[in-house]
């Protein structure tokens, strides 16, 4: 069975009640698109027809707003529908849901910038109809401000529509866990999840406001419909929660189960977690191949915590598996062996593959050999996360491999980096100066760095110097954590995608360079492997902008002889890890090679990236392994290959 995606209206009332027995694990009304363009130009569709309708009645319509990237498509299709449609906001009156406390107005980060640059300053709303909570208002002024906040939109005669996220705790706008059910608009501690992925945006956590203005759970339930959108494979397992699970203060958009008008709005990325999708036999019928075999025979053992040779009849049929059974005529046992087969065989130490091997069972082929192997990371860190030891590997078994760093990731460089070299280089200077050696060039260049960093102060704008310096600065680091993974000097390179440094996070778009240069990496080195991550991202972080450049110049290059029969491989660096039953290639990392990977993620000092995270999911991948009663391993980095690669069998 293969369950539809969604055409049904956003924004019709509908209460709680889903639709199909397919939905019946589902508390709140979920709707499902191919991807965050289409549903967000559905939803702008059905907007403008309430701001039309609004219009022709001569009335107000009311609109509760949010930030951050998720509603930033949403954003752009309301704008193209006032170019090129002539949709008025004269009669739009809007109300954001937040603002960080400290943030000036003019601040690049904050969210009046943001709404402004994103929206506002794009269509004809009238500013004085235009509210945003005040992120510089006094301390002792802070609870007179938030109540006059209230009563505006009760004057305004309330929200007619509020448009949402979610956060990866589970919160809407910035009601942390704990928030309950009836709290408005008020000051908030941020938690710690929520200030740690903000830190791109602001150049290193420390720099992240520590508190919010923020409308409350209870103001937003009082807005007469509500949308929450969610976007990529890292939102799937708190889109569950909030769908699926209990109402709880932990987790604010769960709230919405109890609302009479609510909808979440996901693309299909973010709705791999909900029961119809990963576990279809609990709701109905499904079409028993051998992919769904895997991952209910997977999700079983994991359930029963039996390893998979050990499940038998009764485990089937009392865990909603049964029909499995009856599908093919087979015992538990018969079935078993099939797919205990089928994971064993995703096992592989030759992730390049083996020469003189025969490949009828591996993940790899054996031919040719050497491959050429081109390994993208969206950011300079991204590959020794995803599969630094993978690298190792396709190293030592002799493999040609290029590892392309698509973008600079200088704006993850902290200012301190910058100026711990400028001073060096000041120091050294004054050193040599004693020489009678001429420095002048070097100390005014340093100098410049200091007053450039001084002047654009602590969350400025980097002018094109300080970020060419940061993004040398990480350049050699990603170098050196290369060499740590047995990579010479001349086998990485930069490309320095246009979409990167020409932007801001949250505010990228992809343009016909950043494809253009794509397709010049792959047509001049010609691989037999690619290994890129990012198709699992939100879609406008780094790495899925950055997969996006390389799906749209693979499909430019179709026509290649060496595309006919090159493999993509898919690895996750700092998006959701594969489950087990979706991981299609596993190479095993012994100790050693996890201290290597470890020691190869330290280099990248300039960014405090330390993300030993990634150590953590690759222990985590053998342990699962293992107790699906496969041989034990130190940690696994795990693979899938990519389905829009036509080589893909």
């Amino acid at each position: 069975m293969t369950t539809p995606l969604d055409s049904a209206p956003i924004l019709e009332a509908s209460g709680k009640k889903q639709s199909t027995q397919q939905e019946r694990f589902e508390k709140v009304r979920t709707l499902v698109h191919s991807d965050s363009n289409s549903a967000s130009k559905a939803l702008a569709l059905e907007v403008a027809e309430m701001i039309r309708a609004r219009q022709a009645a001569g009335e107000n319509l009311v609109l509760g707003l949010a930030t951050g990237s998720t509603p930033v498509p949403f954003y752009r299709e309301l704008i193209r529908l006032h170019e090129d449609e002539k949709l008025s906001f004269h009669n739009v009156t809007t109300f954001n849901l937040d603002e960080y406390y400290g943030l000036t107005q003019g601040h690049p980060e904050s969210y009046y910038r943001f709404m402004r640059d994103q929206l506002f300053d794009h269509v004809d709303i009238p500013a004085e109809q235009i509210n945003i909570p005040d992120g510089t208002v006094a301390m002792e002024a802070v609870y007179d401000h938030c109540l006059d906040y209230e009563q505006r939109i009760e004057q305004a005669g309330g929200l007619d529509l509020q448009i949402l996220g979610i956060g990866r705790t589970g919160h809407i706008g910035f009601n942390e866990p704990g928030s309950s059910e009836d709290s408005i608009t008020r000051m908030i501690t941020l938690d710690r999840v929520t200030r740690q992925d903000a830190a791109a945006d602001f150049m290193g956590v420390a720099n992240v406001p520590r508190s919010a203005i923020t409308m409350g759970v209870g103001t937003i339930l009082k807005a007469r419909r509500l949308v929450l959108m969610a976007w990529g494979g890292n939102k799937a397992e708190i889109v569950r929660e909030a769908v699926e699970g209990e109402v709880t203060d932990q987790i604010s958009a769960s709230f919405l189960q109890d609302h009479d008008n609510a909808t979440f709005l996901i693309d299909k990325a973010a709705s791999t977690a909900l029961t119809r999708f990963q576990f279809p036999w609990l709701v109905g019928t499904v079409d028993w191949d051998d992919r769904m075999r895997k991952r209910a025979v997977v999700w079983l053992s994991g359930k029963l915590q039996k390893p998979i040779l050990k499940l038998v009849d009764e485990d089937y049929n009392e865990s909603g598996t049964g029909e499995l059974l009856a599908s093919t005529s087979q015992e538990a046992y018969e079935v078993n062996i099939s797919v205990f087969n089928h994971v064993q065989h995703t096992i592989s130490g030759w992730p390049g593959g083996k020469r003189d091997a025969d490949d009828t069972h591996r993940p790899e082929r054996a031919f040719p050999f050497p491959k050429r192997v081109l390994v993208l990371s969206p950011e300079p860190a991204d590959a020794f996360i995803g599969i630094g030891g993978t690298l190792e590997r396709l190293k030592e078994q002799g493999h040609i491999v290029k590892l392309v760093f698509q973008t600079s990731g200088n704006l993850r460089v902290a200012d301190g980096a910058a100026l711990n070299f400028a001073r060096v280089v000041l120091e050294m200077a004054e050193e040599e100066s004693h020489a009678n050696t001429n420095w002048k060039s070097q100390k005014e260049y340093a100098n410049s760095i200091v007053e450039a960093i001084k002047e654009k102060g602590e969350f400025g704008i980097d002018p094109e110097r300080v970020r060419k310096l940061k993004g040398l600065i990480l350049r050699g680091e990603a170098r050196d954590a290369a060499s740590v993974c047995r990579m010479e000097y001349s086998e990485s390179e930069f490309v320095d995608l246009p979409f990167y440094e020409n932007g801001r996070y949250r505010r990228f778009q992809t343009t016909e360079d950043d494809v253009s240069l794509m397709n010049g990496v792959m047509n001049e080195f010609t691989p037999d492997i690619v290994f890129a991550t990012g198709d699992a991202g939100d879609p406008s972080s780094v790495q899925a902008i950055c997969f996006r450049a390389f799906e749209a110049a693979w499909n430019e290059l179709s026509g290649a002889a060496w595309r006919r029969e090159c493999n993509v491989w898919l690895y996750r660096g700092r998006d959701r890890p594969y489950e087990a039953h979706e991981i299609e290639m596993a190479v095993p990392m012994s100790p050693d090679q996890m201290d290597r990977k470890a020691e190869s993620i330290r280099k990248f000092i300039s960014i405090g990236d330390d993300d030993q995270n990634a150590l953590i999911r690759n222990r985590e991948a053998a342990a699962t392994y293992d107790a699906l009663g496969l041989a034990e391993y130190e940690a696994i980095e795990a693979f899938q290959k990519w389905k829009g690669n036509k080589a893909a069998k």
